[in-house]
């Protein structure tokens, strides 16, 4: 799951990159290396540190913000659609999770499948005022991992401080039932060698987040964002998660040079 990384960033943003740096203004692009911090969930896994390679573009109707390319399908500057195609990254491997951890949980840790990280394609409606930014984001796996959808509503009030941007928000995330019972359930193979059966079905994050960026001169920046996430029963009870984990709490921290 984790050697597909690189080339699946790769598949998702860099043939319609190429197609427009020939056209980028300075300032457009903008390259660096970003490293995603999480407190994982799963059962004796605990945090996870995973390098993150930054390719910014922003162009006229195309961007790449990530591991996210969009397309600006509407954008008056006050109101936007996007369709967009991102990598889902709540794959793991079986060898990560902890012995004992899940044996606690009654589950024997040789008889597992690995989850993989997937492609999403999906649209992002965003409307931007004095008030503050409100954002959905709709996304359905296309790489055949979960086959589920997930749909997002989030308000953030970005703000500035001096030369620091910043972007406090809350939001709610609602999985289908495909998706949660992929990453949190038990599969069909896995039942068949002896785990007892967990199929949660659809369930509802809600989480609150700070981001920031920081200018260090004219051309390097620094960002990253901060978000705690509350996990409902039909997460914190998975057998695959962590004996009395209840919420969930990750980081983002990158540099970038802009050309």
């Amino acid at each position: 799951m984790k050697p597909l990384f690189l080339p699946a960033l790769t598949v998702v943003a860099l043939p319609a990159l190429s197609l427009q740096l020939a056209h980028a203004e300075p300032g457009d692009f903008s390259l660096g290396l970003g490293a995603a911090i999480s407190e994982s969930p799963y059962a004796g896994v605990g945090t996870q540190v995973n390098p993150i390679p930054l390719i910014n573009y922003e162009g006229e109707r195309f961007y790449v913000k990530g591991i996210t390319a969009g397309y600006h399908l509407i954008n008056t500057g006050s109101f936007s659609l996007d369709a967009i195609l991102a990598l889902q990254m709540d794959g793991i491997d079986r060898d990560d999770f902890g012995r004992r951890e899940l044996a606690r949980n009654g589950i024997n840790r040789d008889v597992l499948e690995d989850r993989d990280n997937g492609i999403d394609a999906g649209l992002v409606a965003k409307l931007r005022g004095t008030a503050g930014q409100l954002e959905a984001v709709a996304r359905n796996d296309i790489s055949g991992a979960s086959d589920g959808y997930s749909v997002n509503l989030e308000y953030a009030y970005p703000f500035s401080w001096g030369n620091t941007r910043f972007k406090p928000n809350i939001g709610v995330s609602h999985m289908s039932g495909n998706l949660v019972d992929y990453y949190y359930g038990t599969l069909k193979e896995e039942e068949q060698r002896g785990i007892a059966r967990y199929r949660p079905g659809s369930a509802t994050v809600s989480y609150v987040g700070l981001g920031f960026s920081q200018p260090l001169g004219k051309q390097w920046e620094v960002s990253g964002n901060l978000r705690y996430s509350a996990l409902p029963d039909e997460l914190s009870d998975s057998p695959l998660v962590e004996h009395d984990t209840d919420s969930s709490t990750s980081m983002f921290i990158g540099i970038s040079r802009k050309f």
